[in-house]
């Protein structure tokens, strides 16, 4: 089982023609994309986050429900549902500005803080690293892991939401000495790396823990290090709707092909074993951008695709 731990939140789409009227919620968070691409890639899945029991908790409750994935805290906060209101440029390209202070995603505590049995991999990053106590938790929970439990990092960085970028990047760094996977963007690397190029910014990070590290670029190749070698993957040319969740859609696709081929952390060291999880990866990511807002696509959409001919086809809406 993978288990996916930090915030689900509703993303308040603001209408592209302007309207100010129109607002389309949709259920959103990067590790709650995460959850659900992992879902419907047929994997076994956990989602350790904190859900509000307002109409907009219910409907994220709902969805992880439909998605059968196993929610690890089944009681509901009082807090109100986290809210992100994103404005789309022409390009597809999200804004983010986010109403974080007193909300439900901020809400999980240590002692909420455990893995499922069976657990063999764990994904964090997003708000979780920056909103308290969650945070804390998170990091707590990182710490005192199994030595064998494979962890991805994604820290999806939004400096308007940083509130300490020093405190954040310290404990990005306590963090990354247990992480095995990084996934990151070039805007990510910017932020944490600013004055070096990424494929510099990727070996500096990699230094610091990771036994791999996905670096992301939107249409531009993604990057992969690992095990010393240095590999670009090509992304698929799509008609672009909006880049909402890609990057979310390409982590949760990487640990749900690693899983299913069966791999662990040391499998990492394998260069063609990251190479062509990063090929499926990007395939994921690339569809996820054809659709309007965080809607990976399912196992039923994937069979027989390169990189997913050995999906049974059976996971569906």
């Amino acid at each position: 089982m993978i288990t996916v731990a930090g915030e689900a939140l509703i993303d308040l789409i603001a209408d592209p023609a302007g309207d100010l009227d129109r607002l389309d919620p949709r259920p959103g968070g990067g590790p709650f994309n995460v959850a659900r691409t992992i879902a419907r890639l047929g994997q076994p899945t956990a989602f350790l986050g904190s859900l509000s029991r307002d109409r907009f908790g219910r409907l994220l409750t709902g969805e992880l429900d439909r998605h059968r994935v196993l929610r690890v805290i089944q009681s509901a906060t009082d807090a109100p549902t986290t809210l992100a209101v994103v404005d789309v440029d022409p390009a597809g390209v999200p804004g983010y500005r986010f109403y974080l202070d007193g909300t439900s995603a901020a809400a999980l505590e240590p002692d909420q803080a455990r893995l499922p049995p069976g657990s063999t991999a764990l994904h964090v990053g997003g708000l979780g690293l920056v909103m308290e106590p969650i945070a804390t938790t998170l990091e707590g929970l990182v710490a005192a892991l199994p030595a064998e439990v494979m962890v991805m990092l994604d820290p999806n960085c939004r400096p308007g939401a940083i509130a300490s970028r020093p405190a954040y990047a310290a404990r990005l760094g306590r963090i990354l000495r247990r992480t095995d996977v990084l996934k990151v963007s070039t805007e990510d690397l910017a932020y944490l790396c600013g004055g070096q190029d990424p494929p510099e910014a990727a070996r500096t990070l990699l230094g610091q823990g990771p036994a791999c590290v996905l670096v992301t670029d939107g249409a531009a190749p993604a990057r992969a290090l690992a095990a010393g070698a240095e590999i670009l993957v090509e992304v698929p040319p799509v008609e672009v709707v909006d880049t909402v969740g890609a990057g979310d859609a390409f982590g949760g696709a990487f640990l749900a092909w690693w899983a299913g081929h069966g791999l662990a952390k040391a499998d990492l060291s394998e260069p063609d074993a990251v190479r062509a999880a990063a090929l499926a990866a990007v395939d994921v990511a690339a569809l996820t951008c054809t659709r309007r807002g965080a809607q990976p696509p399912w196992a039923s959409e994937l069979a027989g695709r390169p990189g997913w001919d050995w999906l049974p086809g059976t996971v569906s809406p």
